[in-house]
């Protein structure tokens, strides 16, 4: 029998990324609650109730309280939202993280979908910390570049409106409080003793990220950029949607769409013995979000692991 899938919130930019991924597949039986009545809570708790596994593409409260509407125990959750990254009962749904981690991912029953701006530093940092090359007790900095899709229907609306405010057209940063609500998952799930400082930039195209992680020579305990770049070149070695480019970047530019309608992270290693700076770059939809919801479906529900990501 086909597993029941259902997303709540499947209007929501996340929630069609994720529809436009199984859409076509005819492994899953995709549940879809009449548009007339997905407000209604007694009729959205039959749907959660019904569902093998059930994506969650809302925000933080409101993913709280779908949660609490769920009675079965046999219904499976991967929550996209922050309601949960950091909760002891939930896992972190980064498979490549470790074999145990993509164990416990297909063995759970709620798995947290990490942040997109999280998704690029834990790529980078995680192995940095676990392999040796740095300590958790180092003070980092992150840099990260999205796409305005990040934002939601909002931001997209805004962006797109023919008579946009002219400052739309300029990169901008912001989380300029330096409490961006992805730092917890970033320290907990790297182990790092503090949270990093955190530098967020929007731009004016619609999709595709870049998060940097800068670093002295005298920080990575004496190695060199080829060094850290062979290092996770190995620690990714047998994943099928992480890549580490073929060569330590030495020149020209790495744009942050290069991977836009990918479901796919690639890592770049640059600079010198002295100043480094790694880079992941992704689709923030893709390995960002909605891919990265749907390979952890995969892992619950016994499919091969990239299926319909390809």
């Amino acid at each position: 029998m086909k597993p029941k899938v259902y997303i709540d919130g499947k209007s929501g930019t996340t929630g069609l990324q994720i529809y436009d991924r199984l859409g076509a597949r005819t492994d899953i039986q995709l549940l879809q609650i009449p548009e007339e009545k997905h407000r209604e809570e007694n009729c959205r708790k039959e749907f959660l109730n019904q569902a093998d596994l059930v994506f969650l593409c809302l925000p933080d409260a409101a993913a709280k309280e779908a949660v609490s509407l769920i009675e079965n125990p046999d219904t499976r959750v991967i929550d996209a939202s922050t309601a949960h990254r950091t909760h002891p009962d939930w896992t972190y749904g980064f498979p490549e993280l470790s074999h145990e981690n993509r164990m416990a991912i297909a063995n759970s029953k709620r798995v947290a979908n990490p942040g997109c701006h999280a998704t690029g530093f834990i790529s980078l940092v995680y192995p940095l910390v676990r392999l040796g090359i740095i300590k958790p007790d180092l003070p980092l900095t992150a840099f990260s570049l999205t796409g305005y899709s990040g934002g939601g229907k909002s931001m997209i609306a805004e962006y797109e409106e023919p008579d946009r405010n002219p400052e739309l057209d300029a990169p901008r940063q912001y989380g300029l409080n330096g409490n961006h609500k992805h730092l917890p998952e970033m320290q907990k799930i790297c182990g790092l003793s503090t949270p990093p400082v955190f530098c967020p930039v929007v731009d004016a195209y619609y999709k595709g990220m870049e998060v940097s992680v800068p670093l002295h020579g005298s920080q990575v305990n004496g190695f060199t950029p080829q060094q850290i770049r062979d290092m996770l070149f190995a620690f990714y070695r047998n994943t099928s949607l992480i890549h580490v480019a073929d060569a330590v970047a030495e020149s020209g530019f790495l744009a942050a769409n290069a991977l836009a309608g990918s479901n796919e992270l690639e890592i770049t290693v640059c600079g010198n013995k002295d100043r480094m700076v790694l880079i992941s770059r992704f689709d923030n939809l893709g390995k960002g979000a909605s891919g990265a919801a749907v390979q952890n479906m995969n892992l619950m529900l016994g499919f091969p692991e990239t299926e319909g990501l390809k």
